[in-house]
């Protein structure tokens, strides 16, 4: 009996029918797919991380950031140029509330950005350690 016949009869699948369902949606699933899925799930937990007061955590914002950064090479190309933007959104949100700069609010707007500090030399941060900042690979000049 097809599935249709059964959903007019109003007869559920039984469960080696919902087996072969499962089986068949799983062999259309390409893996970049769920990658995909999975990273943009990670981008909008990271931004509700950083973004909002009430579940600000900076540390877990990290994380996601590291862990987008880590699955952006895996993803088809189309895909990828959009998450990188995204990325580097999260990526300048996050630095502004990490070094403590104005924020504003759920206004829409952005805000200014802070004033610059003098610049370290490429991949180096301030006291001349590894830059703490995120960038998406192939963004920076090559030394």
């Amino acid at each position: 009996m097809s599935d249709e016949e059964q959903q007019e009869q109003g007869q559920q699948p039984n469960e080696e029918e919902l087996r072969q369902r499962l089986d068949e949606q799983l062999r259309k699933v390409r893996v970049q797919d769920l990658l995909l899925e999975s990273v943009v799930s990670l981008i909008n937990l990271t931004a509700r991380r950083i973004a909002k007061e009430d579940e600000r955590d900076l540390d877990q914002a990290r994380v996601g950031i590291e862990a987008v950064r880590a699955v952006l090479p895996l993803l088809d190309d189309e895909p990828a140029t959009q998450v990188r933007g995204a990325l580097s959104e999260i990526q300048m949100l996050y630095a502004r509330h990490a070094e403590g700069g104005p924020v504003e609010a759920d206004s829409g707007a952005e805000a200014p950005p802070p004033e610059a500090p003098p610049r370290p030399p490429p991949g180096r941060g301030a006291q001349g350690g590894p830059s703490r900042l995120w960038t998406p690979p192939g963004s920076t000049p090559s030394r």
